[in-house]
């Protein structure tokens, strides 16, 4: 028996975090839009994109329809606005192609983890697993924040926060991966 269930997509904090997927395709067009000096629209995309992270967590919690679905929207809808970012300010010569790739070190370890659990769906539907954020996912996800803001404002110390959110990540990544190993 599957525990995804299609009727939870429509709880509100499911909706909350499909709606980073709207402002993923909306990400690109402000950036293509936007003077080198003016990316304000471009930032409230990234800063509207964090709070739905941040509520769509609280509000499960709150309203206590914490689901698998959910789970899984919310990966998905943080890994196609991880990706809209990453690729447009690569594409815009905003960001190295190489400090993309390190700033995508959780994502590219959690891609393994979810190709992996895709193989062995059994896995992937195990009630024994809490999938919830750590605390290292939680800090990684700040500082992957933080480091795009600071590409997007071009500060001189964003090379830094790349690393930074990179090691979060990495981290971040490799807890998850040992929370699935069995034991």
């Amino acid at each position: 028996m599957s525990v995804y269930r299609a009727c939870d997509l429509l709880l509100v904090p499911n909706m909350v975090s499909a709606a980073r997927i709207p402002l993923a395709i909306a990400f690109p067009i402000a950036i293509r839009r936007a003077r080198r000096d003016r990316i304000e629209v471009a930032l409230g995309i990234v800063l509207a994109a964090a709070a739905t992270d941040v509520l769509d967590g609280l509000i499960a919690r709150y309203r206590d329809e914490a689901t698998p679905t959910g789970a899984l929207v919310d990966g998905i809808a943080d890994k196609i606005f991880g990706a809209s970012v990453l690729g447009t300010l690569v594409v815009g010569r905003m960001l190295a192609p190489s400090l993309a790739m390190v700033l995508a070190a959780r994502e590219l370890g959690e891609l393994a983890l979810a190709a992996r659990l895709l193989v062995h769906p059994s896995e992937a539907l195990a009630a024994t697993v809490d999938r919830r954020a750590n605390g290292l996912g939680k800090v990684a996800t700040t500082a992957e924040f933080a480091a795009v803001v600071a590409v997007l404002l071009n500060v001189p110390w964003r090379t830094l926060l790349v690393g930074v959110a990179a090691t979060f990540g990495a981290a971040a990544a490799i807890s998850y991966w040992r929370r699935e190993s069995p034991r």
